[in-house]
């Protein structure tokens, strides 16, 4: 059976399970994993055997590749480095030409002559100089990819006001709309500070709620401090 990691994707800052049957494949190993723009270099930071793989049942999971080795890891860091400058001229560029676009992230494709600028802006931008820049510096293939300002906040990730890492760039993979009717049927304070995320925009948690009682707080005498989940079920064995 395939054992279970997690692997931390140091280019993107982005934590992915993965299954290998390499049980060489220990904490802090890299490994090396697919990805649509080709081969990316991971770490891992957990492995959880073949329980979590039985119990949760999720053999549909992505394998890991190989375990990445001295060449791997050069290759991938100087692709970093690239990446790194790619980022930096472009930035130099836009304020140049004055072009009213916020850079994101620049991601290299190790299959193909390949690169991804991705950005945001409030409008549609004439961008064609720009790229002509950037393909006479890079001599590959320039695609200027608008992303809209959930997707920054899921691509470069930070903590939430509830003290945790985004939803959105921990496991959310698809970004659904989020309206302030369900904030409404939870009785949330309607001050948008209060009830927005980091991208300005409205809490994905806001959805998780929504039809099984909410955020309500109700102070009666069912309410238990310091609930245990596991002492709940010890209990109910012993009857």
């Amino acid at each position: 059976m395939d054992n279970v990691i997690l692997v931390k994707i140091d280019s993107r800052n982005d934590l992915l399970h993965f299954r290998s049957q390499d049980v060489d494949i220990k904490l802090d190993d890299c490994v090396v994993i697919q990805s649509i723009t080709g081969e990316e270099l991971g770490k891992v930071v957990k492995h959880f055997g073949e329980t979590f793989s039985a119990i949760r049942s999720i053999p549909c999971i992505p394998a890991i590749l190989r375990k990445a080795n001295g060449r791997d890891i050069e290759s991938f860091s100087k692709k970093n480095r690239e990446e790194k400058r790619a980022y930096e001229y472009c930035q130099n560029r836009i304020k140049e030409r004055e072009i009213p676009i916020k850079l994101v992230r620049v991601t290299f494709f190790t299959t193909e002559k390949k690169a991804i600028f991705y950005f945001t802006s409030e409008g549609r931008i004439d961008f064609r100089d720009l790229v002509k820049d950037l393909a006479k510096k890079f001599r590959m293939r320039i695609e200027m990819r608008q992303i809209g300002i959930r997707d920054e906040a899921k691509m470069i990730g930070g903590v939430g006001i509830c003290g945790r890492q985004l939803c959105c760039k921990t496991f959310l993979n698809n970004l659904e709309p989020i309206t302030l009717q369900m904030a409404k049927k939870q009785n949330l304070n309607m001050n948008p500070i209060k009830i927005s995320g980091m991208c300005g925009r409205l809490m994905c948690c806001l959805s998780y709620e929504e039809t099984v009682g909410g955020r309500v707080v109700i102070e009666d005498q069912d309410e238990r401090v310091g609930y245990d989940e596991e002492d709940d079920l010890v209990a109910e064995d012993k009857k």
